[in-house]
């Protein structure tokens, strides 16, 4: 089955430090070439689960060397979305095998027709853990963190009434991603890349209004006031807040492109 993809994502992805750190370091040319074009095949269905991949197929579809492909193949295994069978080849493993929380496969998943189900799993991830971690933060956080997330929340802030979208956008990531930091929790803090991937992809995706509301803006601010007043319990109901509202105006757009294009 080909691998050339009329699915590939838009162009324009935000080029922030937040989306340039969300991810692993790539594979340097050709490799990251070929990786991100057989991982997009994959979670896209175009190459199925079971499916055995040829590595003289690749080799002659890619125009590339065996190493290029012998190397894609190794990350790929490590990502639990292949494996080596004995006297059969190299197979593709289903979903359920792979490694989720990868922020390549989040982010080829976002890119793929299971968009909407991959924010959804997503979105519910974050409604465990990012409460939480609003609630450990105003018992733990460093006056430094305190200090970082108030002016976070204030330059969200600006930023949304001066209409600067990507400015926005850029510090909602660090707020988020300080905010786990800050619970004290590391196993929290490293899905700080998850989080990094959900915010970048709702935008890339027009999956969020354009500009954030009044109510999104003081939201961040109360998570931030809450911590330094160390306050917990309304850490916790702000941060609930936030990730309640990115879930129903998730829903809330994809219902609108659902009904335009609903046979009629």
């Amino acid at each position: 089955m080909s691998t050339s993809s009329p699915g590939d994502p838009p162009r324009g992805r935000p080029k922030t430090p937040a989306a340039a750190s969300a991810a692993p370091p790539a594979l340097p040319g050709l490799h990251a070439q070929v990786l991100e074009r057989v991982g997009l095949a994959i979670c896209e269905g175009r190459l199925s689960a079971g499916e055995i991949l040829h590595a003289e197929a690749f080799e002659e579809e890619f125009q590339v060397s065996r190493s290029v492909i012998r190397e894609v193949l190794r990350v790929l295994s490590a990502m639990g979305m292949v494996a080596s069978r004995r006297r059969v080849g190299v197979q593709i493993l289903p979903p359920e095998e792979w490694n989720l929380f990868d922020p390549r496969i989040i982010r080829w998943r976002l890119a793929s027709t299971e968009r909407l189900a991959q924010l959804r799993s997503l979105a519910e991830l974050r409604t465990a853990v990012e409460p939480q971690a609003a609630q450990l933060a105003a018992e733990r956080a460093t006056p430094k963190q305190v200090s970082e997330l108030l002016a976070l929340a204030g330059q969200m802030w600006a930023a949304g009434s001066n209409g600067d979208s990507e400015e926005f956008l850029r510090v909602d990531v660090q707020f988020h991603q300080l905010l786990l930091t800050a619970s004290g929790n590391d196993m929290f803090a490293q899905l700080h890349r998850l989080v990094a991937e959900v915010l970048i992809g709702r935008a890339h995706y027009g999956l969020m209004p354009q500009l954030p509301d009044h109510e999104a803006l003081q939201l961040h601010m109360d998570v931030a006031a809450a911590i330094q007043a160390g306050n917990g319990p309304d850490a916790q109901a702000a941060m609930e807040r936030i990730v309640e509202r990115s879930m129903e105006e998730t829903a809330d757009f994809w219902a609108r492109d659902s009904a335009t294009l609903a046979p009629r």
